[in-house]
């Protein structure tokens, strides 16, 4: 690999050993990957916390959170001594909500850690976003920036909707590149692989934000880790449809990123979406094809009586937790049912002020921040049938938690918990 003079003296050692770590796992990342260079990068999303408890049990025993940091974000079996970020880093989703710790049964002793854990993250100058959509609250590269991110929905959107560059990172790869400002160039951060590959037409509407989730599912299931190009919209999705839409491809396969004509930024015409590339392989999006990603998505259930609805997958936008206090207002959550809705705490702080909060728990429901049910493994005790809006977690879910997954509307979902029925059909 073929390094810079900034770069060989970072090696060498001049900005200390942490950096001199991160230097040698971006080496050997980017030899392993066949990159002949590193790219400057000063957008970094990536996890440094401990609140699993294993990471916990480690940095109570080797020496805090600078020893997880040389560990598990460096690869350094010694433990060095971190210092501040170098770039601008923003840090993922958490483990759980520690302002509603109890419910997802995580103890106090747990919640301390946490807390401490926090005080480190920023005072090394980490954004404390802990959110698996970053560009909602802050962090929004502009067209053509390298980034380093981690989490595959915030990937493709950060590729496909904003035009931004990055490969689905790793906790070493970010925290590596938050030290040093560096990542391999290889991957979407090259023009040619940013190309499409195969072309989706589209026989049917894709409207609402639940059709937008059978797309991606379907998308995402006939080209795995490829970059389709969908032609034929009617109308220009909102954040909301992006963002599970992108989800859910990157979940029923590996997509990293997507080309809409006419919509995304590198797809403003069927020449400029394929470039040099030709078209691999032409696949229709009809009926058939809708109610199959439907019936996949629904197959794990059978159970009509719903213990559990789920919300927030990827983390809320304002605009949904606002269609949500307007589907609940005036209404109950049933009492053998539980609504759980996830967004960022900075999303929080603004339903709060709007009122969207006081309205969804006077229903029954509570919103939660930092944390989503796949990545903290709590759900309501007793919790066998879950309802979910989002493709990504009726993906996942039953496998992480074993449980039955219903996948339909918000407004089917809002439905269920107040009735405690799966009443969702395909329309």
């Amino acid at each position: 690999m073929k390094l810079n003079d900034d770069e060989k003296a970072m090696a060498d050692g001049r900005d200390g050993p942490a950096v001199q770590r991160a230097m040698d796992l971006l080496m050997r990342y980017g030899q392993a990957l066949g990159a002949e260079r590193l790219v400057n990068t000063n957008n970094v999303c990536g996890t440094v916390s401990a609140t699993t408890p294993f990471m916990r049990d480690f940095a109570l025993s080797k020496g805090g959170m600078d020893a997880v940091f040389s560990e598990f974000n460096l690869d350094s079996d010694e433990v060095v001594e971190i210092p501040p970020v170098k770039t601008f880093t923003s840090h993922l989703q958490l483990g759980f909500d520690p302002e509603h710790a109890q419910m997802m049964g995580v103890s106090e002793e747990v919640v301390k850690f946490y807390r401490k854990g926090e005080g480190y993250i920023a005072g090394h100058g980490i954004q404390l976003m802990n959110t698996c959509t970053p560009y909602q609250v802050g962090n929004i590269p502009t067209r053509g920036e390298h980034c380093a991110w981690m989490e595959s929905s915030a990937v493709v959107y950060c590729n496909s909707v904003l035009g931004a560059r990055t490969n689905t990172e790793g906790r070493e790869s970010t925290g590596a590149a938050s030290l040093t400002g560096k990542i391999p160039y290889w991957g979407y951060h090259l023009p040619e692989n940013r190309l499409g590959t195969h072309l989706i037409e589209l026989d049917v509407e894709v409207t609402s934000t639940s059709d937008w989730g059978l797309l991606g599912y379907f998308i995402g299931e006939q080209v795995q880790d490829k970059v389709p190009v969908v032609r034929g919209l009617s109308d220009v999705p909102n954040l909301a449809r992006l963002k599970h839409f992108g989800a859910a491809a990157a979940s029923s396969g590996g997509v990293e990123m997507y080309h809409l004509i006419g919509t995304t930024p590198e797809a403003l015409t069927l020449e400029q979406a394929f470039g040099r590339n030709r078209v691999v392989q032409t696949l229709r999006y009809g009926e058939a094809e809708r109610r199959r990603a439907y019936e996949q998505l629904n197959h794990t259930a059978d159970d009509h009586d719903v213990d559990y609805v789920m919300l927030g997958c990827p983390h809320y936008t304002i605009e949904q937790i606002w269609e949500a206090a307007r589907l609940i207002q005036g209404r109950k959550v049933h009492a053998n049912s539980a609504l759980w809705i996830f967004t960022p705490r900075a999303i929080k702080a603004l339903a709060d002020q709007n009122g969207y909060t006081r309205i969804i728990e006077d229903a029954g429901g509570v919103i939660l921040s930092d944390s989503c049910s796949a990545m903290s493994r709590a759900a309501p005790k007793g919790t066998k049938v879950v309802a979910l809006d989002s493709a990504k977690q009726a993906h996942y879910l039953p496998a992480i938690l074993g449980v039955q997954a219903w996948y339909g509307s918000t407004a089917e979902c809002i439905d269920a918990a107040c009735t405690g029925r799966w009443a969702g059909r395909y329309a």
